[in-house]
């Protein structure tokens, strides 16, 4: 009954690498079907006009990683926790919540600079101007 969490955890673990090695292996193997669905998501994205890119990405960092939203992170995180098989540890959990969306914002803030920028200045631009005009916005809501 002392080992019953340990051996629960490595189960969790070992359960969840099968799965990481199944899903590589397919999408190793189903190369052709990857290959297609790209690009159709790629044509998809490319029709889109600059300002609809723009409000997608700020929308969708906004929705996922935005500061407003700790309860949704604690949800998922405290999934994934659980499902790896650790015990509930609340200081863990609440580091996690704290460090995580920043550290996933500030990654996907690179990437914005850094490859829309080679690929579309113009949606870049656009991004600065309507993440400005939000802050602006949380300025006068805070006044």
């Amino acid at each position: 009954m002392h080992n019953e969490d340990c051996i629960h955890m490595i189960l969790h673990f070992t359960t969840n690498l099968i799965c990481l090695f199944i899903l590589s292996g397919y999408s190793i193997m189903g190369n052709k079907e990857l290959i297609l669905l790209n690009s159709w998501i790629q044509e998809f994205l490319y029709n889109l006009s600059d300002t609809i890119k723009a409000f997608s990405i700020l929308l969708l960092i906004d929705l996922c990683i935005g500061f407003h939203s700790p309860h949704g992170w604690e949800l998922m995180i405290v999934f994934i926790y659980k499902d790896f098989g650790f015990a509930h540890n609340d200081p863990i959990i609440s580091g996690l919540v704290s460090t995580f969306p920043v550290i996933l914002d500030t990654i996907l803030k690179y990437w914005i600079f850094r490859y829309l920028n080679r690929v579309s200045p113009s949606l870049v631009v656009i991004y600065h101007s309507m993440n400005a005009r939000k802050e602006e916005t949380k300025v006068y809501i805070w006044i």
